[in-house]
């Protein structure tokens, strides 16, 4: 699908100049003369990106920048500036502008700066489809047990401060659902929300994905790189199975915590960012600092809110609750007519000790349900593992 560019120029040979070359490089393109008609294709959602001339008959071009600061995913705006103008351009970029080209537009730097936002637009969309799936898909079960509810209670006030919050739990638990609910309790709801899985990624790459690199940064480093911190600004940042987070970026995720701004690994600019950090972890930290393997004022920093989630085994009276909510999923999910699971099935289900807890229930459910082909999940549907404890 071709990106729509919106021409903001009050020239029109230039805006047509431009046009030209854009719509032969694939690009749809739109053009406004003033402020007032770019402000009224901003208001329909008409363009991914948007080229912005600096003057304009009926008012200042960046002014357009901050209007629109408040939109969640605004169109990322590249400034077209005369001579002179330089200063006021990087004033701009650092309340938000993309880029800014000075006049005149040599095509290959044009070409350059609008592939970069490009980029941002459809990781940006992606975030968004992802977002979306996720909150489809996935719904947390608060149950009947004071423990839960008080989980949630502390949850709820987290997302309306806005603080930092530790998770604890067994694998399995749900930590990353609870920080799922916690951001859409929170006024970040329609801003990004980015989990990070730190035990998945190899130590030397968790600083540059986290905070992003500047060119030359190392070898490999060919162009700049937006960090997943710079990603979730005005939204919310998931660092599950913090523990694996090596002890050298451990300092620098606490400078960027306290001080609300980083450097990009290779770069000198200091960039403010506002993100609620969300952090979850299996392992006991308290152990890890007496070990120095884990830093103690991070760990204090991050848990503004410690939320500690049970293991499925301290609150079986909610089984029956997830599994409705999963055979739900299931029949959602696979085109499935499942009404029922029978009495027997779950008297299975609440002997089990669970070690993998809710992940191993949901995984349990959908074993039944893929072999189930009548209405109601028996027995014998259920993973073998789950029976041999209960013959």
């Amino acid at each position: 699908m071709a990106l729509t560019v919106l021409i903001v120029d009050d020239e029109e040979n230039a805006r047509q100049f431009i046009g030209e070359f854009l719509i032969n490089k694939g690009y749809e393109v739109i053009g406004a003369s003033t402020l007032a008609e770019a402000r009224h294709h901003f208001s329909r959602g008409d363009a991914d990106i948007v080229l912005l001339d600096v003057k304009l008959p009926d008012g200042y071009g960046p002014n357009l920048l901050y209007e629109t600061a408040h939109i969640p995913l605004r169109p990322p705006i590249i400034l077209i500036t005369a001579y002179g103008d330089i200063q006021m351009a990087v004033d701009a970029m650092k309340n938000g502008a993309h880029d800014f080209l000075s006049k005149p537009i040599q095509f290959n730097q044009l070409e350059q700066s609008l592939k970069r936002a490009g980029e941002v637009v459809a990781m940006r969309q992606e975030l968004e489809h992802l977002r979306r799936t996720q909150y489809q898909q996935t719904k947390f079960i608060i149950g009947k047990t004071s423990i839960m509810k008080n989980v949630i209670s502390l949850a709820d006030r987290a997302a309306s401060a806005g603080v930092s919050v530790l998770i604890t739990g067994e694998n399995g638990t749900g930590k990353d659902l609870l920080a799922q609910y916690i951001h859409r309790k929170s006024p970040r709801e329609s801003k990004p929300y980015i989990p990070v899985n730190c035990a998945n990624m190899q130590p030397t790459l968790l600083e540059s994905e986290l905070f992003g690199y500047e060119p030359g940064a190392f070898s490999s480093a060919e162009k700049r790189k937006h960090g997943l911190m710079e990603v979730a600004d005005g939204g919310t940042l998931f660092l599950d199975e913090i523990s694996s987070l090596p002890i050298d970026c451990q300092a620098k995720l606490l400078r960027a915590v306290e001080e609300h701004s980083f450097r990009r690994v290779g770069g000198t600019n200091l960039l403010k960012v506002d993100v609620q950090i969300l952090a979850a972890s299996n392992r006991d930290l308290k152990i890890m600092i007496k070990d120095h393997l884990f830093r103690e004022d991070l760990y204090y920093r991050l848990k503004v809110l410690d939320l500690h989630l049970p293991a499925l085994r301290d609150r079986k009276v909610d089984i029956p609750e997830l599994v409705a909510l999963f055979i739900q999923q299931q029949n959602a999910g696979q085109g499935l007519n499942i009404e029922d699971i029978s009495s027997r099935a779950m008297e299975v289900l609440m002997e089990y000790s669970w070690p993998g807890n809710i992940r191993q229930l949901h995984h349990a459910i959908a074993h039944a349900a893929l072999l189930c082909d009548e209405a109601v999940i028996e027995p014998y549907h259920l993973p073998q593992e789950v029976l041999v404890v209960s013959e």
